[in-house]
């Protein structure tokens, strides 16, 4: 969306800090033993107590209040009493949700508890990539090139990018214009982002993979070629200068 009054950026830091406050109480109360239903549980009574509503189920009605992916899934998990956490479990959590009337996104990926797996690399790859691409984001860039940046530093680091899976405007409903913020460069996109308006950021990158393909449930997505995917995202507000991070309080780039 875009910011035109005091009014309409107070909203969007208030949900910002919701959903970025929720997604860092998730990712600290995750725990060996516990199934992703009862993290989710977890995450919807923190958005009821702020009188938020969550975005996936109240747009698509969405199985759940938060999407949880875990190991092999590459985005949209739904939470499931099925589903238990172990030691080494590479866990995504990504959190939208409304407050009167303003939406705002965010997510992010870690290893549980130690890294047996050695999946830490991919997620410090995406999280590292997605703080440059943020921070190469204002007014007049070219959205293209931010999606060279996001795929070019991928590569560098020995991975790949989703290619069907994207950032997008968020503010007053959970995707707006520009609806595809994508991790590598459409030369044909002329399209630029606009100085104080409000996106959701997020990388998708991968070992494996390039297409996130989903699965008879009608809502989960895995790589068309297996393997792992990390995603972290943030909602921020474009200026003439740094990106104003509205999701802060998650607190991504410290854990």
């Amino acid at each position: 969306m875009s910011i035109s009054k005091e009014s309409e950026l107070i909203g969007m830091k208030k949900i910002s800090e919701v959903v970025g406050t929720t997604l860092r109480l998730m990712t600290e109360f995750a725990k060996v033993g516990i199934s992703t239903k009862e993290l989710d549980e977890y995450g919807g009574e923190i958005l009821k107590s702020y009188g938020a509503k969550s975005a996936p189920y109240e747009t698509y009605k969405f199985p759940g209040y938060t999407c949880i992916s875990v190991n092999e899934v590459a985005a949209h998990g739904i939470p499931s009493e099925k589903i238990i956490l172990k030691e080494g479990d590479l866990i995504n959590i990504d959190v939208s949700a409304e407050l009167n009337g303003f939406w705002s996104d965010n997510g992010g990926s870690f290893v549980l508890g130690e890294d047996i797996h050695n999946h830490q690399p991919l997620v410090d790859a995406s999280k590292n990539i997605l703080h440059k691409a943020i921070n190469a984001i204002k007014g007049g860039v070219k959205i293209a090139d931010i999606g060279h940046l996001i795929e070019t530093e991928a590569r560098k680091s020995g991975y790949k990018v989703i290619k069907n899976l994207a950032g997008h405007g968020v503010g007053r409903s959970l995707h707006e214009k520009p609806e595809d913020i994508l991790n590598y460069r459409v030369k044909s996109n002329r399209e630029r982002f606009k100085k104080n308006t409000t996106v959701a950021i997020e990388t998708f990158i991968s070992t494996n993979s390039t297409i996130a393909v989903e699965q008879n449930d009608g809502w989960t997505l895995v790589g068309n070629k297996g393997g792992f995917v990390t995603q972290h995202e943030q909602t921020i507000l474009i200026t003439d200068g740094a990106p104003v991070i509205l999701t802060k309080a998650n607190g991504l780039w410290e854990y």
